[in-house]
C-alpha cells in the first residue's frame, strides 16, 4: 500500500494487507456469484485479479442506488436463496424498493458490530435500552435490540407509540439508554421542555444517535434538555445497517470498521478520489458480506476521512460525518427519500406528473415531516374540493407506506413551488 493510499484511508499498514485480502475475496465472489458485476468489469476489461493493491480500488466501477432498484429483489445476492436467512427492504429510486439478503455469518459479523458500538458507548448488562425509530428504521430495531442483548442489557424493542405513550415507557420503564434519531430526539427533549416533566422522573444517561448527522448546537442542546451524553453512529440500510462507523470516549469523529468496510472520499462531481482531509462523498466497499457485496458504492452523505490519531489509541479509519448531502436526497427521521421515488407514487396517484412539485424537510410541533408541495393547474385540479383531499390523502398514504416516514402533502400556486421551499422551518 503506497504512502499516497494510506493517507487517503488512513488505514494503518498492519492492517491494509488483511483488508485487501477481504476485498480481493469479495470482488473474487462478487464477479463468480453477481451477472451485475461481472458484465462491469468485462465491460471496464478488468479481472478480480488485476487488483493487486488498495491503489486499484479506483479502477473499479461506482455502484449507485439506482443500480440496487434495477436488479430488484434478489438480483445483487452473491449465494443461493437457501442461505439467506434474513431478508431487509429499504426505499428505493423509483418504485422498487432496494432488498437486501443476509447469511448467518453475515448477521452475527453485523451483531458484534453493533454490540461493540454500544459497548464503547458504555452499554452493559446493568443498562435498560429503549429504541425508538420509524418504521423506515425498522430493520435498525431488530440490530439494536441483537447487539444490546448480546453484552446482556435488557432492552424494551422498537415499537411504533405516540411520543406521550414513548415517554411513559421512559419514565415508569426506566430506560437508561435511547436509541433514536436526531430529529425524533429533538421531538422528545422538546415535548419534555414543553409539558414542564421534571427530569428526575427519568433515569437516561446515554442517547445513541443514528440514521442522521447531529450538529454541534443540536447535541449541546440534547445533553442539557434530557441531562445525557450523546453518542453518534453512523449506518446505511443499503450496506446493510447501523453502526457501521461510531464515536468513541472522545467524541471527535467516527471509527469505520474496517475490517468490513473499506471507506474512500470522492469528488461528488468527478468521481476522482480526494486526498484525506478534503470533504466529498463518502465511498463504501463491503469486505466481509457474503449475502450482498457491494462495490465501491456511492451514500451521498458527505465526509472527510480524519487523519489526526485518536487518543483513545483505536486503530480504526475515522472520518468526519458532515451534515450536508452530496445527491438529491432528503433525510427524514434518518430515512433517505429519493425524489423520483415520491414522484413516481404522486403520478400514480393522479394518473399524470405534475409539471412543478418539490420535497423538503420541514418542522411542525416539533415533529420532522416530509412535506410535498405539488403545484395546482386548473385543468388538472378541477375535482370538487372533497375529490381533491381524497387525492391529497392518497399520496401521503402511498409515500408514508413506501418509505416509513409521516408526510404532508399540499397544493401550492406554481410560483411559490418555484421559489422553493422556505428557508427557515415554521
Amino acid at each position: 500500500m503506497t504512502a499516497e493510499n494510506e493517507a487517503n484511508v488512513c488505514i494503518p499498514e498492519e492492517r491494509g494487507h488483511l483488508v485487501l485480502e477481504h476485498l480481493q475475496s469479495t470482488l473474487n465472489r462478487a464477479y463468480r456469484n453477481v451477472a451485475f458485476h461481472r458484465q462491469r468489469l468485462d465491460a471496464r476489461q478488468i479481472d478480480p485479479a488485476d487488483i493487486q493493491s488498495l491503489d486499484d480500488v479506483p479502477r473499479l466501477p461506482f455502484l449507485t442506488r439506482k443500480h440496487l432498484s434495477e436488479n430488484y429483489p434478489y438480483d445483487l445476492f452473491a449465494v443461493p436463496l437457501r442461505d439467506i436467512v434474513r431478508i431487509h427492504t429499504a426505499p428505493g429510486t423509483a418504485s422498487n424498493p432496494t432488498v437486501s439478503g443476509y447469511t448467518r455469518q453475515d448477521i452475527v459479523i453485523w451483531e458484534t458490530m453493533v454490540a461493540t458500538a454500544l459497548e464503547n458507548a458504555g452499554v452493559g448488562p446493568e443498562d435498560i435500552l429503549q429504541i425508538s425509530l420509524d418504521p423506515g428504521l425498522a430493520n435498525w430495531g431488530r440490530d439494536y435490540k441483537s447487539g444490546a442483548e448480546a453484552l446482556g442489557a435488557s432492552v424494551i424493542p422498537n415499537t411504533l407509540l405516540s411520543i406521550e405513550k414513548q415517554l411513559m415507557v421512559m419514565r415508569d420503564y426506566r430506560p437508561t439508554v435511547l436509541v433514536t434519531t436526531p430529529s425524533y430526539a429533538r421531538q422528545v427533549a422538546m415535548k419534555i421542555e414543553r409539558d414542564t416533566l421534571p427530569l428526575d422522573d427519568f433515569r437516561l444517561k446515554t442517547l445513541i444517535l443514528t440514521g442522521e448527522p447531529a450538529d454541534r448546537d443540536l447535541r449541546r442542546f440534547l445533553d442539557q434538555a434530557l441531562n445525557v451524553q450523546c453518542w453518534q453512529h453512523y449506518g446505511l440500510s443499503e450496506i446493510p445497517g447501523p453502526a457501521l462507523a461510531y464515536e468513541c470516549g472522545n467524541h471527535s469523529c467516527l471509527h469505520v470498521n474496517d475490517e468490513h468496510f473499506f471507506p474512500e472520499i470522492i469528488d461528488p462531481q468527478s468521481g476522482a478520489s480526494l486526498p484525506a482531509g478534503e470533504s466529498g462523498e463518502l465511498v463504501l466497499t463491503t469486505l466481509t458480506t457474503r449475502a450482498y457485496p457491494l462495490i465501491r458504492f456511492r451514500t451521498g452523505d458527505r465526509a472527510r476521512i480524519v487523519t489526526e490519531p485518536c487518543s483513545c489509541d483505536c486503530r480504526l479509519a475515522r472520518i468526519e460525518w458532515l451534515t450536508e448531502r452530496t445527491d438529491r436526497l432528503v433525510c427524514i427521521r434518518g430515512v433517505k427519500v429519493h425524489q423520483q421515488q415520491v414522484m413516481t407514487a404522486v403520478e400514480n396517484a393522479l394518473g399524470f406528473k405534475p409539471q412543478d412539485s418539490c420535497l423538503f424537510e420541514s418542522r411542525y410541533e416539533d415533529k420532522t415531516f416530509l412535506e410535498i408541495w405539488i403545484a395546482v393547474e386548473d385543468a388538472s385540479f378541477s375535482d370538487e374540493i372533497k375529490m381533491l383531499e381524497l387525492r391529497m390523502k392518497t399520496i401521503r398514504d402511498r409515500i408514508q407506506e413506501s418509505t416509513g416516514v409521516p408526510v404532508i402533502v399540499r397544493l401550492k400556486e406554481r410560483a411559490t413551488v418555484a421559489a422553493g421551499p422556505p428557508a427557515t422551518e415554521p
